[in-house]
Formats: structure tokens, C-alpha cells, sequence
């Protein structure tokens, strides 16, 4: 009881103190606040710039694996003109996969291309259409908000339907229903059959906002899809409990199967997955976390030598009463305690004020930008637990000196 009583008359004392020193206190709570906000702030970017990556790269799927003709991560001791003569993926090759494979769940092939869209005088440019089998939808996951998806009949029969994008919607049809409304595309109509549900734009591009989807046997129609130019892949999902690195080694065994490789022949396909785009951004996050430590780190060694110097000034303004109090029979713990106090609760303060200020910056960039910046409960602990760190450090060796005065001699300070 005793013990809790000293540390709520230290308490006491130290918010006095700051309450008496208000320009001390705002100077000392300017430095830590910009401190904080420095550094929470790079750590925030950094963090929601990663989870937006991630997110984008988990679209993509991560038991997914993509037939290709170039590897998305070329290694330089093979002759990039061994990849230029690779043939492209054919679409009966996603049919050939699925007879052969075990371990794989569904395969669509798919092509893109860019096409002007047009309805009644509206006029949509450089629109991305994707052609793809009808079993594209058992891959890539996605919503519709109004419509349907291909029949079977439709995809394989290549019927003219369309699913458009919510964006490609307001473009075209204003506050019309494009349900049933005939699209134009290079002179050729088709039907929209369903609107893609907003998905909003990722860091990759890959959305369904601005695109329009037709079955790829529809597609063959409007364009060569054995150009490379179109970016022909194959798209592969494995089984429930099949990684993408078990699926690559079957992958392999029947690509070369198929396109009758020799032993001693190379590769002429590339299996993607999605661990090859991640593995390159952990280490560009890694770059970017230690940078991060650096600018905010030097930021918060300014807000610290700011507190500790306030808190010599304020030792040596109190010398008289701390001479005093200890004439009283006040312990050099109590002393201790006393400035110890003041100066966590300056940091605290002032990281909390950082936060705040953080708080109101990130919201506004999230409903301004088209991007995700938010303040997870990390950041903000680890905000908390700095500011208090900082406080600890700063006020340890000036209250350490305030508890060692003698009492005479601080009572006869001048």
C-alpha cells in the first residue's frame, strides 16, 4: 500500500510539474510527436503498400500455376534467344493437361487483347478483352452483380455473349441495364449476358473493372489466338491439399510429355506461380523495412535528445524542491519515480498525438487515393511501446541525477 501510494504521489507530482512548464511541455511533446509520426508513418506505407502486393499476388492465385511461353523470373546463365524460340501454349494443350494430369482441379486457356467497344454513339477505348474456355471460372474468382455466366453450350459453341465490367458498364450504358443490350466490337455483336461485380484496381492491373470476358471459341473469330502478341497461357488449379511446387513436377513430366521433348532436351515451356513474384518483393521489403528504421530511427533520436535535454532543465529548475523534499524524508526512489514519470508521459503524449495525426492522414489518402493505407493495431502498438521506450531512455539519467542530490547542497542551490 505504501509502495502504491509513492507511486501515485510521484505521479501526481510529475503531472504538476508538466501542467506548471507548458512551453516546456509542448516543445518536448513537439519533438517525440514528429519523431513518432516519422516513423510510424514509414512503417505504415511500407506495411499497407505489402499487404496490397500481397493481396494482388494472392489473386493471382497461390495453388495456381500458369503455362507460359517466358518464365516471369529469367535466370541469366540461359540465352534469351533458347525463349524466344519457344512455341506459345495451344489450346488444345489445356485439354491434353487435363487428361493427363492427376493433380490438377480445372485448366483454362486464355488470350488478351485490347479492342474498341461500342454501343449505340458511346465508345469505350483500349478496352482488354479476355478470351477464355468456360472453365475459367472454376480458377479465377470473381462476382457478378447482375447476369450470368457462359452456358457450357455457349463456350463450346462460341456463341457472341459477353460479361462486361462494372466500369465498361457506366462508360457505355450511363443508367441503362447493359443486361441484353448488344455491344459492338470491331463491327462484330454481342451480347451481354452478366456484369462483373467493382473489384477496384490492384497493384497489378488485374481486375475486372475494365475488362470484358467472351469464350475463347468466340474469340478465335476476332483474332489469331496463336499470336504471341496476345499473350496466350494456359491457367492450371490443383486439387484441394496439392501445392503449386507438387503440381510444377507433374506440370513438367507432361509438358514434355506432350510436346515430345527428348531427355536431353531443355525445357521449351515455363510454369509461373505466384511464389516467384513474392520471393522477389520479400526482399525489396526487407530493403524498405531497414531503410524505414533508418529515417524514422534518427527522427526519434532527435525527439529523445529533446526530451532528455527538457528534463535536465527541468531537474536543475527543481533542484531547491527536490533539496527540500528530501529534507522531508522523501526516498531518492520517490524522486526517481518523480522525473521518471514526467518524462514517459511526455512521450506517451506526444506519440499518441503522432498516432492521432497519422490516423487522420492515412484516412484521408485512403478516401482520396486509389489505394489501402490504414494503421494496423502493430504499427499502433508499436507507436505505444517506442513513445514509452523513448520516455524510459531520455529521463532515466537525469532523474537518476535528480535522486542522487544531497539534500543540503540542493536546498542551498542558486
Amino acid at each position: 500500500m505504501i509502495f502504491l501510494y509513492i507511486l501515485k504521489e510521484s505521479l501526481l507530482f510529475a503531472v504538476n510539474s508538466l501542467i506548471l512548464n507548458k512551453l516546456r511541455t509542448l516543445l518536448s511533446l513537439l519533438g517525440i510527436t514528429i519523431g513518432i509520426f516519422a516513423i510510424i508513418t514509414v512503417f505504415t506505407v511500407i506495411d499497407s503498400l505489402e499487404n496490397n502486393i500481397r493481396n494482388s499476388i494472392a489473386t493471382l492465385g497461390d495453388n495456381v500455376v500458369y503455362v507460359q511461353k517466358w518464365p516471369w523470373s529469367m535466370g541469366s546463365e540461359y540465352p534469351w534467344w533458347k525463349y524466344m524460340n519457344r512455341p506459345v501454349p495451344k489450346l488444345n494443350e489445356s485439354e491434353e493437361i487435363m487428361r493427363r494430369s492427376k493433380l490438377s482441379k480445372a485448366a483454362t486457356f486464355m488470350i488478351f487483347t485490347q479492342k474498341t467497344i461500342q454501343y449505340k454513339e458511346n465508345y469505350a477505348n483500349d478496352i482488354q478483352i479476355v478470351g477464355a474456355e468456360h472453365s475459367y471460372e472454376d480458377i479465377r474468382t470473381f462476382e457478378l452483380t447482375k447476369g450470368r455466366y457462359f452456358s457450357l453450350f455457349e463456350s463450346i459453341s462460341g456463341k457472341n455473349k459477353a460479361i462486361i465490367g462494372s466500369e465498361i458498364a457506366k462508360k457505355l450504358f450511363k443508367d441503362e441495364d447493359p443486361l441484353g443490350k448488344t455491344i459492338k466490337i470491331e463491327g462484330r455483336k454481342i451480347n451481354v449476358i452478366g456484369i462483373f461485380k467493382k473489384e477496384g484496381s490492384d497493384l497489378f492491373g488485374m481486375n475486372m473493372d475494365d475488362q470484358v470476358l467472351i469464350p475463347i471459341n468466340y474469340a478465335k473469330t476476332l483474332v489469331d489466338i496463336r499470336n504471341e502478341r496476345l499473350g496466350p497461357l494456359i491457367m492450371i488449379k490443383a486439387q484441394n491439399g496439392i501445392t503449386s511446387d507438387e503440381l510444377i513436377d507433374e506440370l513438367t513430366g507432361v509438358m514434355r510429355s506432350m510436346r515430345r521433348l527428348k531427355p536431353t532436351e531443355d525445357n521449351n515451356f515455363a510454369l509461373n506461380q505466384t511464389s516467384l513474384i513474392s520471393q522477389g518483393f520479400d526482399k525489396l521489403f526487407v530493403i524498405l523495412d531497414i531503410a524505414g528504421l533508418i529515417i524514422g530511427g534518427f527522427s526519434i533520436l532527435v525527439g529523445g535528445f529533446g526530451i532528455a535535454n527538457i528534463m535536465f532543465v527541468s531537474v536543475k529548475e527543481q533542484t531547491k524542491l527536490i533539496g527540500i523534499q528530501k529534507a522531508l524524508g522523501a526516498k531518492s526512489y520517490f524522486i526517481l519515480l518523480q522525473f521518471l514519470y514526467e518524462s514517459i508521459i511526455l512521450a506517451l503524449i506526444g506519440g499518441i498525438i503522432g498516432l492521432i495525426l497519422i490516423f487522420i492522414l492515412t484516412s484521408i489518402v485512403s478516401a482520396t487515393a486509389d489505394m489501402d493505407i490504414s494503421m494496423s493495431a502493430w504499427n499502433i502498438s508499436m507507436g505505444v511501446i517506442i513513445s514509452v521506450s523513448i520516455g524510459i531512455i531520455s529521463g532515466i539519467i537525469p532523474a537518476y541525477n535528480a535522486a542522487k542530490l544531497n539534500p543540503v547542497e540542493a536546498i542551498a542551490f542558486a
